[in-house]
This record gives structure tokens, C-alpha cells and sequence, in this order.
């Protein structure tokens, strides 16, 4: 297997498993704020500030897996042998 295909396999490595987690944390958030406004909707407030922060972390985590998959496609790095 030559250089190149090693780096774009594991770039998209990266960028796919660095957003399964991401992805699956937001579906969560998103189920379990639904549940509470069910149970409360006064706090509906409360409830949206809440996910919006929560998302935005999450999505931070899957931001960082999309950098490193592009520094692994984009910087060069010459292979050893």
C-alpha cells in the first residue's frame, strides 16, 4: 500500500470516527430535551440554553477530528524508507 493511500485511509479515519461520537452526543441531547420539555414546558427556556451549550461542545469535538483528518490529507510529512 503506498504513502498516499495510508494518509487518505487515515484521514477519513479520523473525520469518520471523530464525528460517530459527536453525532450520537447531539441525537441524545436532543432526545433528552425533548423528554424534559414533556415534562415541563415552563422551563422550556432553561431547557434550549442548556442543549444549545451542550451542542455547541459536542460540536467542537467533531471540529477538532476535521482539523487533524486535514493536517493528516494536506501537511506533508516525509515517510520514513
Amino acid at each position: 500500500m503506498s504513502y498516499e493511500a495510508i494518509t487518505q485511509l487515515a484521514a477519513a479515519l479520523a473525520i469518520g470516527l471523530g464525528s460517530l461520537g459527536p453525532g450520537l452526543a447531539i441525537g441524545m441531547l436532543a432526545a433528552k430535551a425533548m423528554e424534559a420539555l414533556g415534562r415541563n414546558p415552563e422551563a422550556s427556556g432553561d431547557i434550549l440554553t442548556n442543549m444549545i451549550l451542550a451542542i455547541a461542545f459536542a460540536e467542537a469535538i467533531a471540529i477538532y477530528a476535521l482539523v487533524v483528518a486535514l493536517a493528516i490529507k494536506f501537511v506533508p510529512v516525509t515517510p520514513l524508507g
